[in-house]
């Protein structure tokens, strides 16, 4: 069995420039043997971590004599965690049975209740994979079974930011390319953006491309995806900026299985450092388990009471689907609109209990314009304080410093004339 056999496992890289994407625990099957109640329903409760989206885990009772009986006669899985209380000195013995009835490939992870570091490395040298003492959390197992099955020898990749407007029209689509823009140039980073909008996008239009191919193509492919087709559909916009754009047809409908999209953004984080996701306004199979499985979601929202609902909706719908994550974040768009009545960017984020990433005032010239002529705001206007704001938004959601947006170095003041208009 593999955890008699002694641990060569790889010093930790440096950490990376940008903060890299969770990546995926692949399809495998955890069995857990727990002596008491709250193991068990901690082990459970892991299994709701996004990480673990395509994992199979069942907990039984008795421990490790519950799994020495259970694998005499039934095979063992992918991996298998053990709680027990023995003491110490016993813990090797009981481990040797354990393996006499497993498989050469079965990892395990043994969850203990002292505190040791001379068991710690016995058990490391016996084969263990890792050793977990209790009381602990549910992060803390699945970034443990992370280490084993999806980072042991696998390079950084890259880290998946999802903006998704509150309500149509709200300016989503807009803020991240906006952002993507900021991010690839500021940092110099190989930045792609998926337009997940197959039948309104607006990633061509705003970059000034009509590409022949783009991620109607790769969803499409299904399975057959793979690397290097994904690379001969990307277009490339500007340095480090690469678009996989929209049909823009309403000849057919696209009407997408749950996990269709799954594949296609981690063959991009394979590729690309940062991968912003255009999310349409919807709410359909495919956008929650989206929303669920990326890295950062970003809310952009009108500072309106129709906005304000249905971004505490999505905030409270996406906190109850990553429990074990990072809350979404908050951008108030169009701050400032003439003669309109608007609740505060701090009010509004209080309200839905959200961080307040960024706040943009409404200026139609220059959005108007740059819309226009298929550029970004920094291209048509390289001195405008909203590129700070843009610049900001990207710098917290690559991992690069996590100032708030109501902060003087992310938030951009209305104007006092506009203040009193509103």
């Amino acid at each position: 069995m593999s955890f008699l056999t002694p641990d060569t496992r790889k010093a930790e890289e440096p950490a990376a420039e940008i903060a890299a994407g969770a990546r995926l625990i692949p399809r495998i099957t955890i069995q857990a043997f727990c002596e008491h109640s709250q193991t068990a329903q901690l082990v459970e409760s892991a299994i709701h971590d996004r990480r673990m989206s395509k994992v199979a885990l069942t907990t039984h009772n008795g421990g490790l004599d519950g799994a020495v009986e259970t694998y005499k006669s039934n095979p063992t899985p992918n991996l298998i965690m053990v709680e027990t209380t023995l003491p110490p000195e016993e813990i090797p013995g009981a481990l040797a049975k354990l393996a006499e009835v497993c498989d050469a490939s079965t990892k395990l992870i043994v969850l203990g209740h002292v505190n040791d570091v001379v068991l710690y490395r016995e058990l490391i040298r016996f084969g263990v994979s890792e050793y977990i003492v209790l009381p602990t959390s549910a992060q803390s197992i699945v970034s443990a079974i992370t280490e084993i099955f999806a980072s042991a020898g696998a390079a950084p990749i890259g880290r998946t930011v999802g903006f998704i407007s509150a309500k149509g029209g709200a300016g989503s689509s807009t803020v991240a390319h906006n952002v993507a823009w900021a991010v690839a140039q500021s940092l110099r980073q190989d930045t792609l953006i998926l337009d997940m909008d197959l039948a309104f996008g607006t990633v061509g239009l705003n970059f000034n491309q009509d590409p022949p191919h783009g991620i109607a193509d790769a969803v499409m492919a299904n399975q057959k995806i793979d690397q290097v087709m994904l690379d001969r559909l990307l277009s490339k916009a500007a340095n480090h900026i690469n678009l996989l754009t929209a049909p823009v047809t309403l000849e057919r409908t696209f009407d997408f299985e749950e996990r269709q999209f799954e594949q296609l953004i981690e063959l991009s984080q394979n590729s690309m450092p940062v991968v912003v996701l255009d999310i349409p306004h919807a709410w359909n199979a495919w956008v929650r388990q989206t929303l669920a499985t990326i890295d950062e979601v970003v809310i952009v929202a009108e500072p309106d009471l129709a906005n304000l609902r249905n971004a505490k909706n999505l905030a409270d719908t996406i906190k109850a689907l990553r429990p074990n994550e990072s809350a979404p974040l908050l951008v108030v768009n169009k701050l400032g609109l003439p003669r309109r009545p608007e609740i505060g960017a701090g009010e509004f984020a209080n309200s839905i209990e959200c961080l307040l990433l960024g706040q943009i005032p409404f200026d139609a010239a220059l959005f108007g314009t740059a819309a226009n002529n298929g550029q970004m705001i920094a291209e048509v206007s390289a001195n405008n304080k909203i590129n700070e704001v843009f610049k900001a938004i990207g710098l917290h959601v690559t991992g690069r410093q996590a100032n708030a947006g109501n902060s003087k170095s992310s938030g951009l003041k209305m104007p006092s004339f506009l203040k009193k208009r509103a």
